[in-house]
């Protein structure tokens, strides 16, 4: 009898776990929770000179490492490119250029080398969530990670952008950083 009340218990948690984390938790947002008049607009606030400062925690969820990048938004009517430059406070640096395509309806296409495949996303409201597949840098292990992107409008232009990666569905890492125009002289 006891067996099966300890297994009764675990069942409760792990049914309650997983109600919690659909309901209550990063994953758990969804583009429709933003919907509202457009206030982020990836064309604009993407275009030009931008600076992003950010750190990465690990699995523990202690800062694996901490950047700075440099970054630089052209487009074209929908079609845009974003390239980054990467300096981590290990002394790597590390650049991506994102291909970026924003459809009529809110949807995004991204596209740059070390993605696997084509990210899906969308802008809605004062937010923006981009999904997408990316393989690491080999000094950081090589792997694949999904990941989940939102960025955050603010009242005064800065983007706040929280990022998970996960590996077979686990949390193994998280991004918080900022994005603002920079300054021209």
């Amino acid at each position: 009898m006891t067996v099966l009340w300890i297994f009764l218990g675990f069942a409760i948690s792990l049914i309650g776990f997983v109600i919690v984390k659909r309901k209550m938790s990063f994953s758990a947002q969804k583009p429709a929770d933003y919907d509202g008049p457009l206030s982020f607009d990836v064309r604009k606030a993407l275009s030009g000179p931008l600076l992003c400062e950010g750190v990465i925690y690990g699995p523990t969820g202690r800062v694996a490492s901490r950047f700075c990048a440099e970054m630089e938004g052209r487009w074209d009517g929908n079609k845009g490119t974003l390239s980054e430059f990467f300096t981590y406070d290990s002394g790597s640096r590390q650049d991506r250029e994102w291909q970026l395509v924003v459809s009529d309806d809110g949807t995004i296409a991204a596209e740059a080398e070390d993605l696997i495949g084509t990210g899906r996303g969308w802008q809605r409201g004062d937010a923006v969530q981009l999904n997408y597949r990316i393989r690491l840098m080999e000094d950081a292990g090589g792997h694949v990670l999904d990941v989940t992107d939102w960025m955050y409008m603010t009242p005064n232009g800065v983007i706040m952008n929280r990022s998970q990666f996960k590996k077979f569905g686990i949390t193994v890492g998280e991004l918080v950083a900022t994005m603002r125009p920079k300054e021209v002289a």
